[in-house]
């Protein structure tokens, strides 16, 4: 399994650009681009991907370059597709605005005396930590 992305390779340490790989996936941008489908993009330059391996090739930001990594891809072109990627999956109904739940915390307040007691056994010490504690509940604004 290669944990490097495709269209790089590692030597001496560093990643270089594989530059037939490189080429097939600045196809696979340019195809995309074009109208092509996901799949069908990545069959016409040779990719035998699945579906969501090749969607993850679209959104690599590696593949604009970073410390590491060389660029393979100008932003424009990624920028592009990623636009176009958007336009499709919500088109087909495939985005959706996470809902966000407002959890309310448990209102609660505890408050502990001055430990007396110190004994060896550290778990008899938070057995007697735990004893002293006094717990008040405040609901909703009430102490």
């Amino acid at each position: 399994m290669k944990h490097i992305p495709y269209g790089y390779r590692i030597e001496n340490g560093m990643a270089v650009v594989d530059e037939a790989e490189a080429d097939a996936v600045r196809k696979f941008f340019d195809y995309y681009i074009s109208g092509l489908a996901l799949m069908a993009a990545a069959e016409k330059v040779g990719l035998k991907l699945y579906h969501g391996s090749a969607g993850r090739i679209l959104r690599n930001v590696k593949y604009l370059g970073d410390d590491y990594y060389p660029a393979i891809i100008d932003k424009a072109t990624f920028d592009k597709a990623e636009e176009i990627r958007m336009g499709r999956a919500k088109a087909l109904g495939r985005v959706r605005e996470l809902e966000v739940k407002q959890v309310e915390p448990f209102p609660t307040k505890f408050t502990i005396p001055a430990v007396k007691i110190i004994y060896d056994d550290p778990f008899v010490q938070a057995a007697y930590a735990c004893s002293l504690i006094e717990s008040e509940v405040a609901t909703y604004g009430t102490e």
